[in-house]
Parts: C-alpha cells; sequence; structure tokens
C-alpha cells in the first residue's frame, strides 16, 4: 500500500478489502483523515464491489403540490403561509394538470414532497395519488416523506403504519427520504423542533419496509451539526437498514447527504451563515457514507445541492447514483441552490460518460430501464 500515507487507516484498508464492517471510532477516523487518497480509494472501491462501473439515474419530474407549511424549520427557505403571495397550494385535480403540463416521454418517476399542509383532511392525499395513478399509469409516484406521514397520521387519526397501507393502496410506490435532517436531539430542536422525532422517522420507515415499499434517506449536513453526529445518523440509518433487510429482506435504496444551501433561511440568518459547503467537505461525506454504510446498495449525489461539477467527480468517490432529470425543483432552489432546475437525459447520460463510467436509466424500483456504453451515442434531450 505505497499508496498510503495515514498509518492509522492501515486496519481500515484491511477490513473493507475483506469485506468487512467499521466500528464507530473507525468511522470517525474516515472524518477526520488528511490522507484523501485513501479514502477515495477505499470508497470507489467498496462502490466498484457493488456496481462495477455503473452509475445510476432516473427520468423523473419533481412536484411540490403545495409550499404551505405550518412547521417553520429554521433551515427552511421553502414554506410559506396560506396568505403570502408566493403560496401555491394545488388541488388533486392540478396536481394531474400540472404533471400532464410538464410531462416528457421516458419519464417514470414522479417525485413528490411538500409543506404540512394546515387544512387539507385526509381524503385529500390518497385520491391526488389515485387520480395520478389513474391519468399516468405507467408513472411511479414517490411522495411524502417520513415527516409528512407523520402529519397525515395526526389528521387523519390512524396509525402511521395504517397511512402507508392506504396510500399504498391509492398507488404510492416509494417514499424519498426526506425529513431526516439530522437526527441527534441537540441539532433537531435548533432546525426542526416541530418536525417528526428521530425514532418515530426511523419508525415510519420500518414500516413502510414491512410492506414491501422501499424508501430513501436523506441527511442534511453543514450547518450546525458535528461530524460525530453526522456519523451517528449513517449509524442508526445502518442499523435499521439491518433490521429491515432481517426482518423484510428490503429497505433503503440510497443514502443520499443534502448540502446545507445557506439563504433566505432563519438558521444561515442566525448563523451569519452565507457560504456552502466546500466541494472536498461533500466528498468526504459520500466518501463516508459509501464505506460506512455497507448495506445500502447506493450512495446517491444530489446535484441538486451540489451542481452537476462536483457531481461528476463524486463518481470517483463512492457515488452510484446521481438521481434524476427532475423537471422543476424549488425547495433547494428557494434556499440559494445555484443548479439548473432541471437537466436532460442527455446531459445525465454524457456527465456520466466523460466521468469514465457506465450510464444506467433506472426507475423508482432501481429496475435497470437501459445502459449506455462509456462514449457510446447520447440519448436524445
Amino acid at each position: 500500500m505505497k499508496w498510503l500515507s495515514d498509518s492509522a487507516l492501515a486496519p481500515l484498508v484491511e477490513k473493507v478489502e475483506a469485506g468487512q464492517r467499521l466500528d464507530f471510532d473507525e468511522g470517525m477516523a474516515l472524518f477526520h483523515t488528511r490522507d484523501l487518497n485513501t479514502l477515495l480509494r477505499l470508497a470507489n472501491w467498496r462502490k466498484e464491489a457493488l456496481h462495477g462501473d455503473k452509475v445510476y439515474f432516473v427520468h423523473s419530474m419533481r412536484l411540490e403540490f403545495t409550499n404551505i407549511c405550518y412547521v417553520g424549520c429554521t433551515f427552511c427557505a421553502f414554506a410559506a403561509h396560506k396568505n403570502e403571495e408566493r403560496a401555491w397550494d394545488y388541488s388533486p385535480d392540478e396536481v394531474v394538470a400540472q404533471v400532464q403540463r410538464r410531462y416528457l416521454p421516458g419519464i417514470t418517476e414522479l417525485h413528490m414532497s411538500s409543506g404540512h399542509h394546515p387544512n387539507h383532511p385526509w381524503a385529500f392525499y390518497p385520491e391526488m395519488v389515485h387520480k395520478l395513478r389513474a391519468a399516468f399509469p405507467d408513472l411511479q409516484v414517490k411522495a411524502f416523506t417520513a415527516a409528512e406521514i407523520e402529519h397525515l397520521s395526526k389528521i387523519s387519526r390512524k396509525p402511521t403504519l395504517e397511512v402507508l397501507r392506504e396510500l399504498q393502496a391509492a398507488g404510492l410506490a416509494a417514499m424519498p427520504g426526506g425529513g431526516a435532517e439530522i437526527f441527534a436531539d441537540r441539532v433537531r430542536k435548533q432546525v426542526a423542533k416541530n418536525k417528526v422525532k428521530a425514532d418515530k422517522w426511523l419508525q415510519i420507515h420500518s414500516e413502510a419496509h414491512s410492506l414491501g415499499m422501499r424508501t430513501n434517506a436523506t441527511m442534511l449536513y453543514g450547518h450546525i451539526e458535528t461530524l460525530e453526529e453526522r456519523l451517528d445518523h449513517m449509524h442508526r440509518l445502518r442499523e435499521l437498514q439491518d433490521d429491515s433487510l432481517a426482518r423484510f429482506g428490503g429497505g433503503f435504496h440510497a443514502f443520499i447527504p443534502l448540502a446545507f444551501q445557506p439563504l433566505g433561511n432563519s438558521l444561515a440568518q442566525n448563523l451569519g451563515k452565507t457560504d456552502f459547503t466546500t466541494g472536498l467537505d461533500d466528498l468526504r461525506n459520500l466518501a463516508v457514507a459509501r464505506i460506512y454504510l455497507d448495506n445500502f446498495p447506493h450512495i446517491k449525489s444530489y446535484w441538486v445541492m451540489i451542481g452537476s461539477e462536483l457531481t461528476q467527480v463524486s463518481l470517483d468517490w463512492g457515488v452510484s447514483d446521481i438521481d434524476g432529470t427532475i423537471q422543476e425543483e424549488h425547495i433547494a432552489h428557494a434556499a440559494g441552490a445555484t443548479s439548473p432546475m432541471a437537466l436532460s437525459q442527455a446531459g445525465m447520460v454524457k456527465m456520466i460518460q466523460q466521468a469514465g463510467r457506465t450510464p444506467v436509466l433506472r426507475d423508482a424500483y432501481y429496475h435497470e430501464l437501459e445502459t449506455f456504453p462509456q462514449g457510446g451515442a447520447q440519448a436524445a434531450d
């Protein structure tokens, strides 16, 4: 191992190459090491052991059906009160019309996550999913974060498991990973004190897994959390994934670190923070996740929050998924994201190919739909 410059990583290299699990202290060593070459190599080795040179993406649409929300998370610049001029609130029929307006041939996934509306009745939500599935039977609806599911449980007076079961019966295919933020109570009380608690977030995802529903998991980083709190977040996810795999045969598809966007929210204002996370922090976070979360199939680089250029670099840092074409994203952009509102399928294929990887078009279930050879013909816009 002539490339190893941090001798403290030698036992970790041996464990990773043997396919063994790292403990918490070893995970922290990855966060603290200056030996970035070894960190990159370990993350890439673990990714390629799972997927070879494949990198996945989905032809998707993002839709926020309302930005009206009563929760008041301090990191959020998206939420509005219902009387604000910038507020919007689509009915189920208007949601269908919005999808029709933006629909492009080949889109397979509709990703919806929105505010906690104070007035919609429970029936609004399964009706919306049902009407979407009736109008677009080939579109897989991935919707409702665990925070939203808890909200729906409160307004319906139904257990969260029953809420999930009824939404699934209406046509819900999968759950996104939002609402996780940081699990540590110290941080959660400051950034999302009125949102679903960490244990409840984990319980809801476990319940979704019990129904055969696959979900994602996120982590919002780069604000007031410590590195130990980041790894604690990953550790709790790893434990839940172990349980879901053992009991239900499946659980999380992907882990998605979300870089804090420092504009237009009270958390950034109170911190006097105007700078974005650094590229090195973003890459290290992805690499540590790939090495530590050994039971997660995919680590996703969310190009909306770190940009397409750094996303391309991250394909050497353990990343096996770069999300999707999206077709208009508003939550991160409200807080200052400078990335485009959407990318074309051709653009995503090119991004992956230029990094020396093989692009694979997938659906919400990670079924492989099309493989584009390295340097091959690009997809049409």
